[in-house]
């Protein structure tokens, strides 16, 4: 009897060891866990961030493929766009990226660096357009197009522009993740894509709607107010969007020139990058008050004017040699099957 009540209690204690240790496991798993789900966040985060210049012009460029559009095709067009925007990040942008950062982590910085070169280049051409250099080419969308046809080829147009802003949201973004593994990365690559895509987007959305929204309250408004705040949309909307596409512009310059000039000590050419971080630290040190703040301000407007001379030494290169190169590549571009042509 002694004995089979030693063994129960032998029993007993393992029973009581083995909880101890899924306990412990579960405590263990839900902490790392936890840790993985903070560096995604925070690697989501700065990815982001450190994509602003893109995010911000592509929002800003969107809403011209629904000009002279249906009112009633306007979000069924930005749908539609954003569904190849996604397809681009997660499909063909996504596994691209992390066969690049798993095979050739060499080639990132210098990918990066000719990324920076056209957001350079797309920000000097709208300051160069804005100051009067030459006319922005205009091109009449012939009468004889059906609504139907002309929304396809909108729509195609958007998402072959895309790709290319896509791809470099999507560089910025794997060189801005400090999280290890292969698995961990991709999340925070599809994250990045996904919550980019639904910003950029749901901010057009807004965008090409808050005019008609703004003319329902001041016609239909119950309220002085109401009437006079949707007025207020509708007369404030061509400057609001003016000042988006200004402070794009500004982004694309900042963001460009940075990383071009972060990238140049990469290879031996780091002069130029340590002469602007050194004035931008002297000016810091002038006001100690707000030190991380002026020397931030000062390396991002150096930044940007670097961007800006890089930008406008590129124009007749984009004009001549990669703009044709473009046009022949965007000829054999699969054409985009937007929908099933019910409108």
């Amino acid at each position: 009897m002694s004995g089979l009540l030693a063994l129960l209690d032998d029993i007993a204690a393992l029973a009581k060891l083995a909880a101890a240790q899924v306990d412990d496991l579960a405590a263990q798993t839900a902490k790392v866990g936890a840790k993985v789900a903070t560096s995604v966040i925070d690697d989501t985060a700065k990815a982001g961030a450190k994509s602003l210049g893109v995010v911000i012009d592509d929002t800003a460029v969107t809403p011209k493929y629904v000009h002279n559009l249906p009112a009633a095709r306007e979000l069924p067009i930005v749908w539609k766009i954003a569904r190849g925007s996604l397809f681009n990040k997660l499909v063909l942008l996504l596994p691209a990226a992390l066969a690049l950062d798993w095979l050739a982590p060499w080639l990132i910085t210098p990918l990066l660096m000719l990324g920076g070169a056209y957001l350079s280049f797309e920000g000097a051409e709208k300051v160069f357009h804005a100051l009067g250099g030459h006319d922005e080419e205009h091109h009449e969308e012939p009468h004889s197009i059906d609504a139907a046809r002309l929304e396809e080829e909108r729509v195609a147009g958007a998402i072959k522009t895309d790709f290319i802003l896509s791809a470099e949201i999507m560089t910025i973004a794997l060189a801005a993740i400090d999280a290890e593994g292969f698995v961990t990365r991709g999340v925070v690559l599809a994250a990045v894509a996904v919550g980019i895509t639904g910003f950029v987007y749901g901010a057009v959305a807004l965008l090409v709607k808050a005019d008609d929204a703004g003319l329902v309250m001041a016609q239909s408004g119950r309220l002085a107010a109401t009437r006079a705040l949707g007025r207020g949309i509708v007369k404030g909307m061509p400057g609001l969007m003016t000042a988006i596409s200004t402070v794009g512009t500004a982004a694309m310059l900042w963001v460009g020139g940075s990383i071009v000039l972060h990238g140049l000590p990469q290879f031996d050419l780091g002069a130029l990058t340590h002469w602007v971080e050194h004035l931008a630290q002297t000016a810091g040190h002038a006001v100690p008050a707000a030190s991380a703040f002026v020397e931030w301000i000062v390396s991002a407007a150096l930044s940007g004017v670097f961007g800006l001379g890089l930008g406008l030494a590129l124009i007749p290169f984009a004009k001549y040699l990669f703009g044709p190169l473009w046009r022949m590549g965007s000829s054999w571009w699969p054409s985009s099957k937007t929908g099933d042509g019910k409108h």
